[in-house]
């Protein structure tokens, strides 16, 4: 059969190997490498404390381990057996030897400066870093056996489609709180059907332990997943403990135990001048305690609002309050600022209880479950939600007194006065605030201290919601991660790619990835912002992402794009409107017209550059390798990310922008007259 040739490369015969379709296998090869992705992401953070904070330390590997396997991947080469062999030792050295929080305090943890059994962060980073991306290496390498033999449109298209299936199936599993022996199960099967026909018996060994491992994990007293986490429980008399992710999380017991230990709860209460008390809402409402006390100080009707399925279903099961049960409560299962944000409603009183994630919600942000909670503009939205006379109170463990601080500055911005600050020990603390000096009560005595003797910084906005960093900059923690990265990174390539000239004919592509990946970035965050941290949003916008990608590569395929030139002229265009509209404004507008916002400023940018992606990708050379220098440099593109750490999400898109006008001006000459 002689090859012919189109506008978008070389058409060449669809080949078969392993008695399989090559479409079919691109499908399958991409939606283990997605599903596979997304599963380590959840699992090693479930088992590995630090992770919890460098969630995208496992992306970020991935990016790594699949661009290795494209520039590792040669015509005639075995298939890449190793990648399940490497995932069973990964799997069993981390069952082995766990890292989780000791008990022997109660702080909140930030940036793993906590105390901890099992292997310290400077041996265990790295070993994740880089099994991740040997594991990767494997779905990398399949995938590119089948680029080679389609036309460029043709294998991209079928990546996306995977990659789809990907994320719908682990969202799936996600919605049905799957425990991890599930995953486990989906990539062993899909690993040997790709590997077949013929794998190595060690390679179905190898499947076999990790089956067996996570049984063993899922089969231990107490154990489950929720969206979030891995969630452990256990019950000692009348008192229930709740760990996740290996991090002591909170207890449930009666509020009679619960308020003679700890008087924390009660102060909201002690602070409210003349309530009804006829509407409360508790946001963090979690297993029912604050739920339960609220009721039992005579409140007529509570709105409980918990972002985890299961931490609330814990509490219905053993919570011996039953507060769930009761007629006057209304569970709400949300993210607590987009809640407020949709509410039309007000309340007598609002209470923030204990609502710290200990934990980054995605592998492609630096956003927590709370990170939009506690800004400026949400305690001014839970200002305007507060009937007259109304007050509201948040409290928690607050590792540093500065820390403190600020919650108490952005309440006396929020209200427009100083709140009532309670201290009840060094770590604990409760701030009260009335919509009014005259709703609020103050107490006196040593453990009432004032904004002026914290002494802490500004509050956090919602461009940079980072509540945990005191001021802007990266910690040193990230600093020393993010160097280990790029040398390993650099050290990695040169070995498997060869001499990195190799990939010098593609060096826009590399910009190209690393601004793409901010991109989704900012996607994530802005979403978080308008319609929740929850785990369904974060999915529906990693779909959105692949199917605007989708969109883009179908009309490239099918219609006469303009030329290149244009394409990275309208994407400009679209940077800057985006950068222009200010999420306030966004945030202001009805929940459709907001969705509508958000999608074009969101997506109009990541389209574009997608028909700029496709029509510099449809006429490469070699294919592999130009994909390969793409995904390197979302890699990098995902070390910008904590940029935002220190100029707030919003300038994410004026460093995307400055990737995209380095990527343009290397775009060889040849490539803009090809994609005219």
């Amino acid at each position: 059969m002689t090859q012919t040739e189109t506008r978008f490369g070389p058409r060449l015969p669809i080949v078969r190997g392993g008695g399989m379709d090559v479409r079919l296998r691109l499908v399958l090869g991409s939606t283990l490498m997605l599903f596979l992705e997304l599963a380590l992401i959840r699992w090693l953070a479930g088992n590995i404390v630090h992770l919890g904070y460098f969630s995208n330390f496992v992306l970020l590997g991935s990016f790594l381990g699949v661009g290795l396997g494209f520039l590792r991947y040669r015509p005639g080469i075995a298939k890449p057996y190793y990648f399940l062999v490497v995932l069973a030792a990964l799997v069993v050295i981390v069952l082995k030897f766990p890292v989780t929080v000791d008990r022997s305090g109660n702080d909140l943890v930030f940036f793993t400066s906590l105390h901890t059994s099992g292997p310290p962060a400077w041996v265990i980073l790295p070993i994740v870093f880089c099994a991740v991306a040997a594991v990767m290496a494997g779905p990398g390498e399949l995938v590119a056996a089948c680029f080679v033999e389609l036309p460029r449109l043709d294998a991209y298209r079928f990546d996306i489609m995977g990659s789809l299936l990907g994320i719908a199936s682990f969202t799936a599993l996600s919605f049905l709180r799957a425990p991890s022996v599930v995953w486990g199960i989906v990539v062993a099967v899909l690993s040997l059907v790709l590997l077949s026909p013929r794998p190595p018996l060690v390679t179905a060994i190898a499947g076999l332990v990790i089956v067996g491992a996570l049984t063993v994990e899922c089969l231990q007293p107490g154990i489950t997943w929720s969206p979030y986490y891995k969630v452990h429980t256990s019950t000692q008399g009348p008192i229930t403990r709740i760990d996740v992710n290996g991090i002591p999380h909170q207890s449930v017991s009666s509020i009679a135990i619960k308020t003679a230990a700890d008087p924390l709860y009660l102060v909201p209460y002690e602070r409210i001048v003349n309530n009804p008390l006829r509407d409360v809402l508790i946001v963090g409402a979690g297993t029912g305690t604050d739920v339960a006390l609220a009721l039992s100080k005579g409140a007529k009707h509570v709105d409980a609002v918990e972002i985890d399925p299961r931490i609330y279903q814990i509490g219905t099961q053993v919570n011996l309050d039953r507060p769930y049960a009761d007629p006057r409560v209304t569970v709400h299962i949300d993210d607590g600022r987009a809640y407020l944000q949709r509410a039309h409603k007000h309340w007598d009183l609002i209470i923030f209880a204990l609502p710290d994630s200990l934990t980054l919600v995605s592998g492609a942000s630096q956003v927590r479950l709370e990170s939009y909670l506690f800004t400026k503009q949400a305690l001014q939205t839970v200002r305007a939600h507060l009937n007259p006379g109304g007050a509201f109170a948040m409290y928690n463990s607050y590792r540093d007194r500065w820390l403190l601080g600020r919650l108490a500055n952005t309440a006396a911005v929020a209200f427009g006065h100083d709140p009532c600050i309670d201290l009840l020990s060094a770590v604990r603390a409760v701030v009260s605030v009335g919509v009014s000096p005259q709703d609020q009560q103050c107490g006196t005595g040593p453990k009432a201290v004032t904004r002026a003797q914290l002494d802490g910084p500004p509050p956090v906005s919602d461009t940079r919601p980072f509540l945990y960093l005191r001021s802007p900059g990266l910690p040193s923690i990230y600093l020393w991660a993010l160097a280990l990265i790029l040398f390993v990174s650099l050290l990695s390539v040169r070995v498997i790619g060869g001499p990195l000239r190799r990939m010098r004919p593609y060096a826009d592509l590399f910009f190209l990835g690393a601004a793409f990946l901010l991109l989704e970035t900012r996607a994530i965050a802005g979403f978080a912002l308008y319609f929740g941290t929850t785990w369904v949003v974060n999915s529906i916008v990693f779909a959105g992402v692949l199917l605007a990608v989708l969109a883009a590569v179908e009309y490239t395929r099918r219609f006469r794009t303009p030329p290149i030139r244009v394409m990275y002229a309208l994407l400009a265009c679209a940077l800057l409107l985006a950068y222009l509209v200010p999420t306030g404004f966004v945030l202001r507008q009805e929940l459709l017209v907001r969705l509508v916002l958000s999608v074009v400023l969101a997506f109009l940018p990541i389209a574009f550059a997608n028909v700029v992606f496709a029509k510099r990708f449809a006429q490469t050379a070699d294919g592999t390798t130009a994909f390969g220098a793409n995904l390197l440099g979302a890699m990098v593109g995902g070390c910008l990310e904590y940029l935002a750490l220190i100029v707030g999400y919003p300038a994410l898109l004026g460093i995307a922008g400055l990737l995209y006008l380095a990527a343009f001006t290397l775009l060889p000459r040849s490539a803009i007259a090809t994609a005219a």
